[in-house]
């Protein structure tokens, strides 16, 4: 299983925006992921792989889990620590 070992969000103040922050991973203290977006969507926050714009215009992920339970792990990790550094600036 992924052992995830820091996660770091930045948050994005732009106005209007629907994305709210970005998040960087390390994985076993070796390898990293940055630049997953944290993205305001109509059924709720979800976050999107990085990626770069193809040549016809589509965007393509450059790094991605591969399986759905990898997915579900790497997406409840990061929105949790969103959900907690957002709760750190209140107050």
């Amino acid at each position: 299983m992924l052992n995830i070992t820091d996660i770091r969000i930045r948050k994005v103040t732009a106005d209007g925006s629907k994305l709210k922050a970005v998040a960087s991973v390390i994985i076993d203290d070796c390898f990293a992921i940055h630049d997953i977006k944290i993205i305001d969507g109509t059924d709720g926050e979800f976050i999107a792989m990085p990626s770069r714009k193809t040549p016809g215009g589509e965007f393509k992920d450059i790094v991605h889990p591969i399986n759905t339970e990898t997915r579900e792990a790497l997406r409840n990790l990061i929105l949790t620590a969103y959900k907690e550094s957002a709760g750190s600036d209140e107050g």
